[in-house]
């Protein structure tokens, strides 16, 4: 039986703080990793600390877009399209540890000042897990928010087993798209406004219409760590520092995964560190879309504790 979807309130008057924050256009560029241009954005000045913010899969930098201009004034803060994305090239077959690379040539190109801050939603967790095996060293630290390491990432699984990520459908135009747009999970949002303003930014002009941004060999053509029970050695090689943080109402991230998650991080240069575990109150997996103010806290929160005053 087809799943039926929550019901998102799309044509929802957003708040003044969303308005402001979309309006602050981002400075774009490109930079080119293993033969394919890669799309950034970028807020706040390059003589500040880089934070980084990696979208989840089938998503896009402007997921980030509302939040990104809250941290500018302490941070250069940079948002890539991994490729298969938004506005960068599509690739035959995709890897993790590409789209790795692909994080820290745009931290290179377009970041500020000492080594970055990488924050990765869902599928972005885990590429941003990716991120701190291979380049801990060079890293301030990470925060992976809402991804289940054991679990498949829910964009992933939707691409194997279901129709709409490996079928995408061609619409008439950008207000019909936008009303077949979905969350995947399925989920409710009380945030129509953040969850339209991300559909439309989903779309682009194709043959017939208009249709996603995304490509489906994303999920598809994969080759590395794919199954998010193949990401526990590299949680576990984690060379800085790590946050972990997800919805409290996290329909994928439970106190299994996180007591997980936990072990996997004791022994390792991160856990002997110290790692926060933070729940973002009546947020689910989306947290950035159900409680965007919260996780903007909670993050300069961590991001505070790693560099205490007088510290």
């Amino acid at each position: 039986m087809p799943r039926s979807r929550p019901h998102v309130d799309l044509t929802a008057t957003p708040p003044a703080w969303f308005d402001r924050a979309v309006a602050a256009a981002p400075e774009t560029g490109d930079v080119e990793v293993a033969g394919a241009r890669v799309r950034w954005s970028a807020w706040g000045t390059r003589d500040l600390p880089t934070l980084v913010l990696v979208h989840g899969g089938a998503a896009h930098a402007g997921w980030w877009s509302p939040l990104a201009p809250l941290f500018a004034d302490g941070f250069r803060v940079v948002a890539p399209d991994l490729t298969g994305h938004g506005a960068s090239d599509h690739r035959d077959v995709y890897d993790v540890a590409v789209w790795a690379d692909e994080v820290m040539a745009v931290a290179a190109a377009a970041g500020g000042t000492g080594r970055p801050v990488v924050v990765g939603h869902s599928m972005g967790g885990f590429v941003t897990i990716a991120v701190a095996a291979r380049s801990g060293a060079d890293l301030d630290g990470v925060v992976v928010v809402d991804a289940p390491v054991r679990r498949p990432d829910p964009e992933s699984e939707e691409g194997l087993t279901g129709r709409m990520f490996r079928a995408p459908k061609v619409y008439a135009d950008v207000a019909t798209a936008v009303s077949h747009f979905h969350l995947v999970p399925p989920q409710p949002c009380e945030n129509g406004w953040y969850v339209a303003h991300v559909a439309r930014g989903s779309v682009r002009d194709v043959p017939g219409g208009v249709g996603w941004k995304f490509d489906p060999g994303v999920f598809t053509s994969r080759s590395g760590p794919n199954e998010a029970s193949e990401f526990g050695p590299l949680l576990a090689r984690a060379a800085c520092r790590v946050a972990i943080v997800n919805g409290a109402e996290s329909d994928i991230v439970d106190a299994d995964v996180r007591a997980y998650m936990a072990e996997l991080l004791a022994d390792s240069p991160a856990g002997r560190a110290g790692v926060p575990f933070v729940e973002i109150p009546e947020a689910r997996h989306h947290v950035l879309l159900d409680q965007p103010l919260a996780l903007v806290t909670a993050l300069r929160a961590v991001t505070a504790s790693w560099h205490p005053v007088g510290g």
